[in-house]
Order: C-alpha cells, then sequence, then structure tokens
C-alpha cells in the first residue's frame, strides 16, 4: 500500500525519507528518522514497532543487516512486511517479505534505498533512486523522488498522504534540534503535489524560526546582539520572504531584527511598508514595544 525511498547525502552527512500511501497520515505510522543514528521504514503490513525498536538498535551500534536480522527473527508475521534500515554513514540493509502483497518492488544504489508494494508497477523504487550529482538538497531530492515513482506508476490504489523528513548528520544529545525537514500530508487527492507545494514554505519558515527561537535576534537582551549575525539573519529572511510570497511573516521579524540590532532607518521603513499593507498588525507591532521586544520611539 505504499512505496518510500531513504537517502543519504554525502556532501553533509544528512539523511532522510520520503513516503506515499493510498492510507491516511502515512507519515506518522512508517517510518523514524534520527540525526546521526539512521533511518527505518516499515511498510506494507506494517510492523509499527519496527521503526522505534531499529533506531534504538542503530543507536547501540548495530550495522544495518543486524538490526534488519533482529527485527525479523522475533517477527512470526515478517513475511508480510518490507523493511528498509540505514545507518548515519549511509549503510543500508532490506528485509522484503515472500507475502508481500503484489506488485512489489526493490532498488538500491550508493545513496539510497527504496521499495514498495500493492504498486501499479515493479518499476517504482527504481525510479526512486537517488545515486549521482546533485547540486539539490536531500528533501528536495527525496520529493522529486516520490513525484517520479508516481510517473511509474505508483500505489495502484490511488494517493492519499505522503510525508517527508530529513535530519542532520550530526549524532547528538539533543536529536530533535537536527530537524532539517519533517513535513506530512495526511488526506489530499494529490499528497505528492502538496509536498511540492509545502517545500519553498518549509524553507521560508526554517530562517523566521531561526530568527525567533534563538536568542538574543528577537527576544533577551540587546546588547548580546552580535551585528555581524544580525545582518546575516536581515539577509536571509530577505531571501526567506520572497520564497513566502503574500505570507508576510518573513517580513515581519526582518523589521524586528533589523530594528534591535541598530539598523533603525531600515527597520523603521520596513516595519512602516507591512504595515501599510496590513493594517491590521499595527496593534501587534505596539503590543512587541508593551513586552520590551521593541522600544516605543522605534514604532513611532
Amino acid at each position: 500500500m505504499t512505496f518510500s525511498v531513504i537517502g543519504f547525502d554525502p556532501r553533509d552527512g544528512s539523511l532522510g525519507y520520503a513516503v506515499q500511501s493510498h492510507f491516511l497520515a502515512v507519515g506518522s505510522v512508517v517510518a523514524r528518522a534520527e540525526a546521526g543514528v539512521g533511518v527505518v521504514v516499515s511498510q506494507a503490513f506494517a510492523n509499527t514497532d519496527w521503526p522505534h525498536l531499529g533506531i534504538e538498535l542503530l543507536r547501540q551500534g548495530r550495522a544495518p543487516d543486524q538490526v534488519v536480522r533482529s527485527l525479523v527473527a522475533a517477527d512470526p508475521l515478517a513475511e508480510y512486511r518490507q523493511l528498509l534500515v540505514m545507518d548515519g554513514s549511509g549503510r543500508s540493509a532490506e528485509h522484503h517479505g515472500h507475502a508481500c502483497a503484489p506488485e512489489v518492488s526493490r532498488a538500491l544504489d550508493a545513496t539510497s534505498c527504496a521499495a514498495g508494494n500493492m504498486l501499479a508497477s515493479d518499476a517504482v523504487a527504481p525510479a526512486m533512486l537517488l545515486d549521482g550529482p546533485t547540486d539539490q538538497p536531500l528533501v528536495r531530492r527525496l520529493v522529486a523522488s516520490l513525484r517520479a515513482a508516481e510517473a511509474a506508476g505508483g500505489d495502484a490504489r490511488g494517493s492519499q498522504s505522503a510525508a517527508v523528513t530529513v535530519v542532520s548528520g550530526r549524532r547528538t544529545e539533543t536529536p530533535w534540534r537536527e530537524v532539517l525537514a519533517d513535513l506530512r500530508v495526511d488526506d489530499h487527492p494529490d499528497p505528492v503535489a502538496e509536498l511540492e507545494r509545502l517545500l519553498p514554505i518549509q524553507e521560508g519558515f526554517a530562517a523566521v524560526g531561526a530568527a525567533l527561537f534563538a536568542a538574543p535576534l528577537v527576544i533577551g537582551a540587546r546588547t548580546d546582539i552580535d551585528t555581524g549575525r544580525a545582518a546575516a539573519m536581515i539577509e536571509r529572511l530577505g531571501a526567506a520572504a520572497a520564497l513566502l510570497g503574500d505570507n508576510r511573516e518573513a517580513d515581519l521579524w526582518r523589521a524586528v531584527v533589523a530594528l534591535r540590532s541598530g539598523r533603525t532607518e531600515l527597520g523603521r521603513a520596513a516595519m512602516s511598508e507591512l504595515v501599510r499593507d496590513r493594517p491590521g498588525l499595527a496593534g501587534f507591532v505596539r503590543g512587541l514595544a508593551d513586552v520590551g521586544i521593541l522600544r516605543p520611539e522605534e514604532i513611532a
């Protein structure tokens, strides 16, 4: 009922997966990824414990083939399931049970592995492989692989949900901070197209989040602001604004960072233009002064 691909980018060590299915919210069920550790996908008549158990085994230092053998040996229904495992260095291993519903497809190359079941064609998995030179980030390549899978036949029953997750190659004690992209489309007539629409929005909001959640550019003491870092964030938020189009979130925080970092003329001009375009924001901007994020004279 599902096709998926795991990919590794040797340029920066990032890794992730993309999946599409005629099943509600497939991204909540079939896979897990952890930065610097690996990715595990369970599909067909999925064992939803496998992604969690597999990540734990990879975290303990087990090789992908050892993870596959361990999970399969402990499951009496393993022959109804597919399992893909990749570790943080890009090594992979697979299991494809002989009782998976056809068509079943599988493929492997140096940087990716792909598989599917209940497919319209056994050409689906080979169409998803990522190997080859590219300048595209991994998240875009993974979503493009889903589109290629659909062009090769896709799920025999149609489309309903899709997901893509990419994590960095850095193994840390706080892996949740290393998630580079995590998008899910739970119920949509064309979930892959919806992922494609969301990609630039996700990229834009990655910049917004970097400004909002990392003091002191927006919160905290202004005296701690590094002007070089602020200038880089102002530029990044400007690029994000171009990605977001009519969504003015990046413009708002670009103006705030400019004002807080001493670029008063730029910040006032940007904020004035924004409020002219969205008059409803005027009260919100005054509220930023009320809580000390801005100064009253900066928004006068």
